[in-house]
């Protein structure tokens, strides 16, 4: 039984787990960009509008955290600042659960120590408790400004490395188009919190950072299989964007479960660590790595691996190919083959059946020939 037969009887998710799916990737590439771009478009316009709602550590400031109980909740809360003359309108007030514990956090801006002082006391008068029981913490906006510079050079010096790592590795146009994809995933992260209004943490930029681990891994996967590609189908007229879509459906099925593998443990954190056992810091580091690992995800298909197609058509070898590649039945036997004999033999086979179609239907058989009678012969007169 042949490969074409045995892959035809198979669903989709058999074809995906076994590597042959034929999916234009490249060709539906006009419908990734617009999707970025839009995002892109709307995250800029958030950031610049809106900007991001930074934390304690990044504005400075001071919170309180205080035992919820019958006479302690948000709007108690806010009563004890009002009646100490500290404005409400920017103050953040939430309430915590670890466990079976449950308090109430207060964030605002920076305050005199005689005004920190008398909100703690007001606090645990309020929820009647001790006043050793109210935790007092204070923050200022200088210390944040050196996390965001540190996290900046690490993103720089970053970009640079993995530059020239990719460089050296495989070539320089695949270095661009990953680096690129890293910054469209870190934008577009960054501009869903701005949308969102999530608070950006300490928290929140390492898994910014991490983001950018992910995004290059699933990337690397991608290329690497190209390069593969591009050497075995090397002495065959093939367009890069033929070995660009054989690649990546060859490798689909391991992005994914790369992704699914990292998506889950995320996922537990955000819902055992923040929902069950009331872990603020898990929740920030998990919102932020699940939106990234999604992006990233995303990038590799959409982003990166149609980049490096475009870069590479501008090459001699692939410049006369460019307008054409294989879809469907074609696409398929290339990449259940493994090379370029695969789509010349379905070319092949479809043009021979469509020419005997057209004799079969244009010309008449013996048979019908023979069913006219001849016409009888004019007797000549003498």
């Amino acid at each position: 039984m042949s490969n074409d037969l045995v892959t035809s009887r198979r669903g989709i998710f058999g074809r995906l787990y076994h590597g042959e799916t034929s999916f234009d990737f490249v060709g539906k590439r006009k419908i990734g960009f617009a999707i970025s771009i839009t995002l892109i478009l709307l995250t800029l316009g958030s950031l610049l509008t809106r900007g991001l709602n930074l934390g304690i550590d990044f504005e400075g400031g001071v919170a309180w955290q205080v035992p919820s109980s019958e006479t302690m909740d948000v709007d108690a809360a806010r009563s004890v600042l009002d009646n100490n003359g500290v404005p409400t309108e920017n103050a953040k007030v939430q309430t915590l659960t670890s466990g079976t514990t449950t308090s109430i956090r207060i964030q605002v801006g920076d305050q005199t120590a005689e005004v920190r002082t008398k909100v703690q006391s007001d606090l645990a008068i309020k929820a009647n408790v001790d006043i050793n029981e109210v935790s007092v913490s204070s923050v200022s906006s200088s210390w944040g400004r050196a996390i965001t510079e540190k996290a900046i050079r690490a993103l720089i010096a970053f970009m640079v490395l993995v530059g020239i790592y990719i460089a050296w590795r495989f070539e320089w146009r695949m270095a661009i188009a990953a680096i690129l994809a890293m910054l469209h995933d870190v934008l577009i992260s960054v501009g869903i919190y701005s949308l969102i209004g999530f608070e950006v943490t300490p928290a929140t930029v390492v898994a910014f950072l991490t983001i950018l681990g992910f995004s290059l891994y699933d990337t690397i996967v991608v290329f690497d299989k190209v390069k593969d590609n591009i050497e075995k189908f090397g002495p065959s007229r093939t367009s890069m964007a033929d070995i660009t879509n054989v690649s990546m459906n060859q490798v689909l099925m391991r992005s994914l479960n790369t992704s699914l593998a990292a998506v889950l443990p995320v996922l537990s954190l955000l819902v055992l660590g923040s929902g069950v056992f009331g872990a603020i810091a898990l929740r920030e580091f998990a919102i932020a790595l699940l939106v990234g690992l999604i992006t990233g995800s995303y990038s590799s298909i959409y982003i990166a691996s149609p980049l490096l197609t475009i870069f590479k058509q501008r090459e001699s070898r692939y410049k006369n190919l460019k307008g054409a590649h294989a879809t469907g039945a074609e696409l398929a036997h290339m990449v259940i083959s493994g090379g370029a004999a695969g789509a010349k033999s379905v070319r092949r086979q479809t043009a021979d059946s469509e020419d005997s179609t057209t004799t079969t239907h244009s010309s008449p058989s013996s048979t019908a020939l023979l069913t006219h009678p001849p016409r009888p012969r004019k007797k000549r007169r003498r």
